[in-house]
């Protein structure tokens, strides 16, 4: 598949070293020929300086023949004018764009038939917020994500010394979990993914992943002592668009605050916001953090555009006595510097953006995909189609699918319905499957058997 890529930022740069892995024909467009220079040295992918939105440089970069154009630069002026141009001048290969101004996305209508001609339109900012909204709604899990809809979800948590996970087998849990709705999906130890079988033992500091129905979560949760007392009290790091939305989605219901040091910033979501205090200050200010009640504070949320502010201000907020703490880390790389800072979780944007940007690129007919682990394993949710090869998985029994080691089946929804999934189940036409690769190398075998009509 040829794949045009708009832009060389940590986006575009995280999907083209997605896709380059992938027997694709990656190109990537930017004017900083730093940045490319960077992105040739480690992947096998092909470069053009210039304005992504000039019809000479895109002719350069073969959007004539491309297969899917994926504006991902930091102006949402460029990758729009970049569609339209595509459009005009090509026989429409498909388009995904980056926007992130509400403005626009208030206004849908201008990515309509009669509209801005953007084949499916990705908001991060929308993704990241409504990723921090699932680790609000259950405060006890490392990673939360929907598949078919909301009817199932994925979710991780952190195994603790002397926690009811340590030490036991996979098996022994099915006689908690049962019903074979669900499922023990991966099982990752310092960043490893292990085998998924009954005999596999659970160790302190594992993240382990579920799936499970949705209404069910919660239940398992509390099984395995994991179900937190709901978070109330949140002061967010950062009054930037990620953290406005966040506000606007919980202030309602939350007693939320927001700590912004910019003035003119500050006075702006201070007016767009109803029942949110909105404090100009710095927040890594010890003293003001303990004026605030950081102690008594369920959450602090550090989304900032500084990985290095938010490390050190989430870090401070725990060990001041906040409840849990959440940070937002744009290079996977600071990840590592984690361990023993006391935060909770890390929320890496451009891993939840890519998930948004492979459902529309992979082979198969794919209807939601998480990317997980810094990149390196996804879930997804594609849909079985009879085939005339033997490929298609439909009419076969879950155990005569050869899949490879390392491919775990998650879910399986049939007619909205989530059945349970077993060595004799056989697969229907329409089924939704939900599965993990531990390893997104797998994933062109769940491509292979997976393929539209």
């Amino acid at each position: 598949m040829k794949i045009l890529i708009l832009g060389a930022g940590v986006t575009g740069s995280s999907v083209a070293g997605a896709l380059a892995s992938e027997e694709n024909d990656i190109v990537v467009v930017d004017f900083r020929t730093e940045l490319l220079d960077a992105l040739k040295e480690r992947f096998d992918i092909a470069t053009v300086a210039g304005n992504a939105a000039h019809p000479r440089v895109l002719e350069q970069a073969g959007a004539r023949t491309a297969d899917i154009i994926i504006a991902v630069t930091d102006s949402d002026e460029t990758n729009m004018l970049a569609c339209v141009i595509i459009n005009a001048l090509y026989s429409r290969p498909k388009t995904i764009a980056r926007v992130r101004a509400v403005d626009y996305l208030n206004n849908p209508q201008l990515f309509g038939p009669n509209g801005i001609p953007v084949d499916i339109v990705i908001s991060p900012e929308q993704i990241v917020m409504e990723a921090i909204r699932n680790l609000i709604e259950f405060p006890g899990v490392q990673h939360i994500s929907d598949f078919a809809d909301g009817l199932v979800r994925l979710f991780s948590v952190k195994v603790v010394a002397d926690g009811s996970l340590t030490g036991k087998k996979i098996k022994s849990l099915k006689e908690r979990l049962v019903g074979g709705k669900i499922r023990v999906v991966a099982i990752f130890r310092q960043g490893i993914p292990l085998t998924v079988n009954g005999e596999a033992v659970i160790e302190t500091g594992d993240e382990v992943f579920f799936v499970a129905p949705r209404e069910e979560v919660r239940r398992i949760l509390k099984e395995l002592n994991k179900l937190e007392a709901p978070i109330r009290r949140i002061i967010i790091a950062g009054g930037g668009h990620v953290g406005k939305r966040l506000a606007l989605a919980l202030e309602k219901d939350h007693q939320v605050k927001i700590i912004e040091k910019d003035p003119i910033r500050a006075k702006k979501i201070s007016n767009d916001l109803d029942h949110t205090v909105v404090l100009l200050a710095d927040c890594a200010d010890e003293a003001l953090l303990l004026d605030e009640s950081i102690d008594s504070t369920d959450l602090f949320c550090a989304i900032t555009e500084n990985d290095g502010v938010n490390i050190v201000s989430a870090s401070l907020a725990k060990s001041l006595g906040a409840r849990k703490a959440i940070c937002l880390l744009n290079h996977v790389s600071y990840s590592k510097l984690l361990p023993g800072t006391g935060i909770d979780v890390a929320v890496l944007p451009n891993q939840e953006t890519l998930g948004s940007i492979l459902k529309h690129v992979r082979r198969g007919d794919v209807a939601q995909v998480s990317s997980l682990c810094g990149g390196t394993a996804e879930a997804i949710e594609a849909i079985a189609h009879q085939s005339n090869d033997l490929n298609s998985v439909v009419g076969f029994r879950v155990d005569s699918i050869n899949f490879p080691e390392g491919i775990v089946m998650g879910a399986l929804i049939r007619n909205q319905q989530v059945i349970s999934i077993h060595h004799e189940t056989v697969f229907e036409e329409g089924d939704h499957v939900v599965m993990f690769a531990m390893d997104k190398k797998l994933v062109a075998n769940i491509e292979k058997k997976f393929q539209p009509l």
